[in-house]
């Protein structure tokens, strides 16, 4: 009688396809938002990659404008009406508050160094808001789609447990294709949150470091205004 399980057993279908099929609906809703959720991950993943190395390389061109020894001036005329990059747009929004803050008889208004710093770190805040955008979906699959698998699971072996008691037959061919397919959300509970745990970690601390440069390059461009503040 056993042989004759282990063989009725060995002839089910255990692929994934098969087992997702035989799953009750719950489950198959279940994997089907952690499948979902992955594929967005990944997309992510990939876009915050392509962002991040096009933000290193547009950093990158502009300090070596900006350190050129071409005059301010000169070059705020150049990227003034269209800033292509963060740096860029960093720079023409305390060009812009340097320039305001300068009255019709060549004086300067009260508080422009506080009004150039503001101006600045707002552009900041809103590239550093940009980089961010969709790292939070990334901790949000890392924290919850293990959970979410294991409810598919539980779920599944409920059921399993259901068709047993119906069935009243604990055989290897009844419990067996059950706790598999149950088993199988977990899987994919991990399957999604492992990569969007690890990129998310990694991407936090790529847009750290580059925002870090933003304001880097900031203080060293309020410093140089700073120098001509007090020559003024």
């Amino acid at each position: 009688m056993e042989t004759e399980a282990l063989h009725m057993a060995g002839e089910i279908d255990f692929s994934l396809i098969a087992l997702f099929a035989r799953a009750s609906l719950t489950v198959q809703i279940v994997m089907l938002m952690l499948i979902a959720a992955s594929i967005w991950s990944w997309k992510i993943i990939v876009q915050k990659f392509i962002a991040y190395r096009a933000a290193r390389a547009e950093a990158e061109s502009f300090d070596a404008a900006f350190w050129s020894g071409e005059p301010l001036d000169e070059l705020f005329e150049t990227v003034a009406e269209a800033p292509q990059g963060a740096p860029e747009k960093i720079f023409v929004a305390g060009m812009a508050e340097w320039r305001r803050s300068h009255r019709q008889d060549g004086g300067l208004i009260a508080g422009a160094q506080a009004r150039i710093d503001r101006s600045m770190n707002v552009a900041i805040a809103k590239e550093a808001e940009r980089l961010n955008g969709g790292l939070p979906f990334l901790a949000t699959v890392g924290s919850t789609a293990p959970f979410v698998g294991l409810f598919g699971t539980v779920w599944g072996i409920k059921v399993a447990f259901e068709e047993i008691a119906m069935s009243q037959n604990t055989s290897l061919v009844v419990v067996a294709p059950g706790i598999a397919e149950a088993l199988l959300a977990t899987g994919l509970g991990l399957l999604a949150a492992i990569p969007a745990v690890v990129f998310y970690n990694k991407l936090s601390s790529d847009s750290d470091r580059i925002v870090g440069g933003y304001e880097a390059f900031a203080d060293e461009f309020a410093t140089i205004l700073s120098r001509q503040l007090d020559a003024d």
